[in-house]
């Protein structure tokens, strides 16, 4: 099985080929250019290297979020019109999953936190057990002081700090968690290879879906709805005074 698969939902963009067996190809940027302008050039030129042609994918693939509400939507997009005139199936998967499969270690408990602002990660625990990885909670908005309580239970283990709000969350809590690592640069951010071997796990479960029903994975509505509902809720409150 041949699986594409791209990574759009925060600041870098990656791209990623690989087999059951073995990772064809990768491409990773993170020079803060608009995905609009890089994706669809990175992922040409991963199948021009790789002497891949689209017919050739049995699986595409794709952080479908949480992450940039932008982000993702380009992402989203971009693998429904890969995959559509082709009629391949996709795969839908968790960006803070995406980090936890693409982790080099064997043991511990992987933290991916992604910066959702006002104090906020979006967040998942995994845990890694000789190399098999099986998820402690579901994604999640939640407080940096919410999160630093729960590791708590984990303290005699080490827990592995993924993901754009990785450094923001050891600079808020590692000095009452020593046990609490910041990874290095560069596995710390997700990648399309993460994506992959995910998907791939998707794919032995069943757990694959349609180019028409793959689907953005919203945690919370983007900003402007947020404010929208506010500012709604405001009036309907001030009218019935």
């Amino acid at each position: 099985m041949k699986i594409l698969a791209i990574d759009t939902t925060a600041s870098p963009v990656s791209a990623a080929l690989i087999t059951e067996e073995c990772l064809l190809g990768e491409f990773f940027l993170n020079t803060r250019t608009t995905h609009s302008q890089t994706l669809i050039p990175v992922v040409e030129a991963l199948l021009r290297t790789t002497d891949t042609k689209p017919e050739d994918i049995d699986l595409f693939a794709v952080n479908a979020g949480p992450g940039s509400f932008t982000g993702v939507r380009i992402g989203v997009s971009s693998v429904k019109g890969l995959a559509m005139p082709l009629e391949k199936p996709c795969a839908a998967v968790s960006t803070l999953a995406a980090m936890a499969y693409g982790m080099p270690y064997r043991s511990g408990i992987v933290c991916a936190v992604m910066d959702a602002r006002c104090s906020q990660v979006y967040n998942a625990l995994f845990d890694l057990a000789d190399g098999e990885i099986h998820r402690l909670t579901e994604d999640r908005a939640l407080a940096i002081e919410e999160l630093a309580e729960e590791l708590q239970q984990y303290r005699d283990r080490d827990v592995y700090l993924v993901g754009d709000g990785a450094a923001l969350c050891y600079d808020a809590f590692s000095a009452k968690l020593p046990n609490v690592l910041l990874t290095p640069l560069h596995i710390r951010f997700q990648r399309a290879y993460g994506t992959a071997r995910a998907a791939l796990n998707l794919a032995r479960h069943q757990h694959l879906c349609t180019p028409d029903t793959l689907m953005p994975i919203y945690l919370r509505l983007p900003q402007a709805e947020r404010e929208r509902k506010a500012r709604l809720q405001t009036e309907q409150e001030t009218g019935m005074k």
